[in-house]
């Protein structure tokens, strides 16, 4: 089945909320209608209610059926600001709370804290740093993770691999690269791939010796040990993760080498270009990227995205909410 059918099945019906903070943009709004009418998710816009409201009616859309919700006239403002304070524990006072959750990515995501949504789609007009940072102190890590990565789902055809870090952590420390494989694997198995993990270096088994194959091979071993049950080998150059003659030659006897689907660059510069030279030398649609290893899903857009990834981002962030 085709990636998105398979995933669009697994969430249809299910009555999933999904919030965009972004609530006037054109192609938010041509997204939101698109999965509401195909009965996928139900999305929550934030914004002023009337500007919402023109704005979908400029674009020839029935304003029945969406929820609108606008932080300066919120019934439910009172109780979101406590339970803010509540979080941040002592960080942020009443008055501060008042004004952070003006700001539609802190009030969309307390609407995700609190379970009105069950995720979060941001980042047509917000940087990157807007949508994570309400994130990271809010939602918060999952139990036994430290860190928040980025990964990409790339696919051509019936070929699908997950390529992480490549949109947050610039120079992760091999904590934190141990956290990325982990999670990256996880994101696999939601798009049904059956995760094979490949920690990426420059070396492969010792053949290259410098302070950044330690810190991939320290990764290796604290992924390994903290999860065991997760098919996983490091370090390896890429060709002997990806091409089983060169992984049988460079990593004989590893359950990885020449099988890997899932890629683990050792930092973000990595990762970034490497995602890109597949997109644009091997024709791979890059999806993404997706956030891993929040307690519940908020997912960044690129400020250059199109309907159409929004769209599919949606879909994505609905099916991450199945299996939080």
């Amino acid at each position: 089945m085709d990636l998105f059918e398979s995933l669009k099945a697994k969430v249809g019906g299910k009555g999933l909320k999904i919030v965009f903070p972004e609530g006037t943009d054109t192609r938010i709004l041509g997204a939101a209608a698109r999965l509401y009418a195909e009965g996928l998710l139900t999305p929550i816009l934030i914004g002023n209610v009337f500007e919402v409201r023109a704005a979908l009616t400029a674009r020839g859309l029935n304003v029945e059926g969406f929820q609108i919700n606008d932080p300066d006239n919120c019934d439910r403002f009172e109780e979101l600001v406590a339970k803010f304070v509540e979080r941040r524990n002592g960080k942020a006072t009443e008055e501060q709370a008042r004004k952070m959750l003006r700001d539609p990515n802190y009030f969309g995501t307390m609407l995700v804290y609190t379970g009105i949504a069950d995720g979060m789609v941001s980042g047509a007009v917000h940087s990157t740093a807007d949508t994570v940072r309400p994130a990271l102190q809010i939602i918060k890590t999952k139990p036994g993770v430290k860190s928040v990565s980025g990964a990409f789902v790339m696919v051509r055809n019936n070929e699908r691999f997950v390529f992480g870090d490549c949109a947050i952590n610039i120079k992760p420390d091999a904590a934190t690269l141990a956290d990325i494989a982990v999670a990256s694997a996880e994101t696999a198995k939601l798009f049904d791939i059956d995760p094979k993990v490949a920690m990426l270096s420059f070396s492969t088994k010792g053949s290259g010796k410098s302070e950044d194959v330690d810190k991939v091979v320290e990764a290796t071993k604290i992924a390994k040990e903290a999860h065991p049950e997760i098919e996983l080998d490091g370090e390896l150059q890429f060709d002997a993760a990806f091409v089983p003659s060169v992984g049988a030659q460079k990593a004989p006897g590893s359950d990885v080498a020449g099988q890997a689907n899932v890629f683990v660059f050792p930092d973000i510069q990595a990762g970034n270009i490497g995602y890109k030279i597949a997109q644009r030398l091997g024709n791979f649609e890059a999806i993404g990227p997706i956030l891993q290893g929040l307690n519940a899903p908020i997912s960044d857009l690129s400020r250059g995205c199109n309907e159409e990834d929004v769209y599919k981002l949606a879909i994505i962030t609905a099916a991450q909410a199945l299996n939080k």
